[in-house]
């Protein structure tokens, strides 16, 4: 018989094991090292592409905006009424003024109450004048753009004063879209109406004025009782509604036989940031977006600074001034603002611990209106 004989096999010694053991360690160091590298990049990826793209839509309307700014203002302005002192900027129905002393500046010629097209806010921008920590040391500016609402007419109505705080609305084609001040994106409490009354010319050349002479005044509604009528009475938080020259009164007055008598819902649209009231969470700064005297709503969070700067036409030298952070503190006027200059710097809104991103986004933006004004007004007074 045979008798299979096993052989003994020899196994692994102990420093084998401990060397495999090493590798094996720094194998899986290795692969830990990398995988916590690729999550740290998603993050950051993550990070810069959700700031992107939060600062990307607070720029895209703040465009939409700036590039209206003019649109249906009389050329170079309006003079508002300012008897019973100065006009807000940035107020909503309780009262409540979100930017400190920010009030319709100076024409230049010592007028106070002048409406531009375009209003800088150098160092106002920030609600309250609260501090917002995670932010450089620079400035953070607001901006005030003023246009005409286009996209609710007023071509089909007619209104008549019966008295200085009151104005009746006639409907001049029911058939027509809109035929109710009510409607949906329709006049609300708080809303500017721009009036003009405007004389019809006697004919053209030396003899004669082929124009016409024009009147205009704002008003905010304090009151829409019925679709047939519209208040402006005293004291409302914009401090539109005041008496003397350049008020809705005296446009009332004006108003008579012969004279065509014009309107438009103004938007005066006013961006700022908010570091909103402590509650338990961590507050983080955001953009605001207010219009006419309704309320602010956010436009965009995690929204540090924002800065303007402006290129102006001086009308003293020809020239444009660019870059120029305060036009009215520079003697420059609003009027011949050329381009608008914007710099935001978001913080991202997800953040893992102490990590974080910020950056820049800049862009320029040419108001149409006023732009074509300048253009072909370059020396002249045409536009002031």
């Amino acid at each position: 018989m045979k008798t299979n004989i096993r052989k003994s096999q020899r196994g692994f010694s102990l420093l084998e094991l401990m060397i495999a053991s090493v590798i094996g360690v720094l194998v899986m160091a290795a692969m830990t090292s990398l995988f916590r590298q690729a999550m740290t990049a998603l993050f950051t990826v993550s990070q810069r592409a959700e700031t992107q793209e939060n600062m990307r839509a607070a720029i895209e309307l703040m465009t939409k905006d700036i590039g209206s700014a003019g649109a249906g203002l009389p050329s170079g302005g309006l003079q508002l009424a300012n008897k019973n002192g100065v006009s807000n900027i940035a107020c909503n129905q309780n009262a409540t003024c979100y930017l400190i002393a920010d009030v319709y500046p100076d024409s230049g010629t010592g007028a106070l109450n002048y409406m531009y097209g375009i209003l800088p806010g150098f160092a106002k921008g920030v609600e309250n004048g609260a501090v917002i920590t995670n932010a450089p040391g620079a400035t953070n500016d607001s901006i005030t753009s003023i246009y005409c609402d286009y996209n609710f007419p007023l071509t089909n109505f007619t209104f008549a004063f019966p008295s200085a705080v009151q104005a009746n609305v006639t409907v001049v084609n029911g058939g027509v879209t809109p035929n109710n001040i009510l409607a949906p994106g329709g006049l609300n409490v708080g809303d500017l109406l721009l009036f003009i009354v405007s004389t019809p010319g006697n004919g053209a050349g030396n003899q004669g004025n082929a124009v016409g002479q024009t009147a205009a005044a704002v008003g905010e509604i304090t009151g829409i009782p019925n679709n047939g009528q519209i208040e402006f009475a005293a004291a409302d938080p914009l401090n539109f509604n005041q008496t003397g020259a350049n008020s809705l009164a005296a446009l009332a007055a004006a108003d008579v036989a012969g004279t065509t008598l014009s309107a438009c819902r103004l938007y005066a649209v006013t961006y700022f940031l908010e570091v909103p009231a402590a509650g338990g969470t961590v507050q983080v700064p955001r953009l605001m977006r207010q219009v006419n005297g309704l309320k602010a709503i956010p436009v965009a969070d995690n929204i540090i600074n924002l800065q303007f700067s402006y290129d102006v036409i001086n009308s003293a030298t020809g020239t444009i001034n660019a870059n120029v952070a305060n036009p009215i503190a520079a003697g420059l006027s609003p009027a011949l603002i050329q381009k608008v200059n914007i710099w935001v710097l978001g913080e991202s809104i997800y953040t893992d611990k102490t990590r974080s991103q910020s950056m820049y986004l800049a862009t320029s933006v040419s108001a149409r209106n006023m732009s074509f004004c300048n253009s072909y007004s370059f020396s002249s007074t045409a536009c002031q």
